[in-house]
């Protein structure tokens, strides 16, 4: 029997799709501005699947995104609003951890973007200050560079809470981060910045075995919570996109889903969960067959 840590699955994604309207490039945010409600059921329908751990509709919070629509005088009350979502649901749940959800600068999978780390840092560490007091981790998502790690984690630095950091690799290559930067180069990161555990996300579930391979060298608690994407296209790769460039798939059902999830954990994973399109119905599902195989989901 193994302690395994069910994160939940896609937040964003999830609320943009339950709000059925058309996705703009705040993604979630303007779900949340337009339902508050909507968060709270979100993260409930998560702990109710079976997850214990509600990750904050934060992802997209950066003054940088507010700015392009005018609101980044709005961005302490998001992240109040995006706090009290989950609080809520963990309250009507009684029992659960949060983790603030810390997303890239500028926009995901963009490794072309480059901001030295010594400038992303006091950009995260605002962040962090306003989170510290009612998160019980902080999940650095969607790495696509050394770099974009590095600034990520310097900015962290200051956090009272543990840290987790994740990475996102290759469609085609878990070897390697998006940057085409090896997995094993993160040695170096991690040894200088100490995060509590490391994983992959939002990559396709295909390639996140072979990069799970080399996070279980760096004597790190590691895990994948990985995405229902047909892949990121091109059409994705530019300013300000919307989330209806990116397909689904139709052959990553939950039991699908679970199936690639379990083979996380044989290798040693012990965080697993869910990213873009993987919603409460994978979780539920995962959470079933974690607990048939004897483990025991905290």
């Amino acid at each position: 029997m193994t302690d395994i840590t069910l994160l939940d699955g896609s937040i964003g994604q999830e609320l943009v799709i339950r709000a059925g309207a058309q996705p703009t490039p705040l993604w979630s945010t303007t779900v949340m501005i337009e339902h508050p409600g909507m968060v709270q059921a979100v993260h409930g329908d998560y702990f109710n699947a079976g997850a214990t751990i509600a990750t904050t509709n934060s992802y997209a919070l950066h003054r940088d995104r507010l700015e392009r629509a005018g609101i980044a005088d709005q961005l302490k009350p998001l992240i109040n609003a995006a706090l009290e979502g989950a609080e809520s649901a963990r309250m009507a749940h009684g029992a659960g951890r949060i983790a603030g959800a810390l997303g890239p600068l500028v926009a995901s999978y963009r490794p072309d973007i480059r901001i030295n780390p010594d400038q992303a840092a006091p950009l995260f560490a605002g962040l962090v200050a306003m989170m510290d007091a009612r998160v019980d981790l902080f999940l650095i998502e969607t790495a696509a560079s050394l770099e974009q790690a590095e600034g990520a984690l310097l900015g962290t630095a200051g956090a009272s809470k543990p840290v987790w950091l994740s990475v996102t690799v290759m469609d085609d290559d878990g070897t390697r981060l998006r940057s085409g930067e090896g997995v094993a180069e993160l040695a170096g990161t991690l040894a200088q910045y100490a995060p509590e555990a490391v994983l992959i996300n939002c990559s396709r579930p295909e390639a996140v075995a072979d990069g799970l391979e080399i996070l279980k060298t760096f004597g790190l608690p590691f895990g994948a919570y990985a995405n229902g994407f047909t892949g990121i296209n091109p059409a994705f790769l530019k300013e300000a996109p919307t989330s209806d460039v990116l397909e689904h798939r139709t052959d990553l059902g939950p039991e699908a889903y679970a199936d690639f999830a379990m083979g996380w954990v044989a290798q040693g994973a012990t965080i697993v969960g869910g990213c873009c399109a993987v919603g409460p119905s994978h979780i539920s599902e995962l959470a079933r067959r974690l607990m048939l195989a004897g483990h025991r989901i905290i």
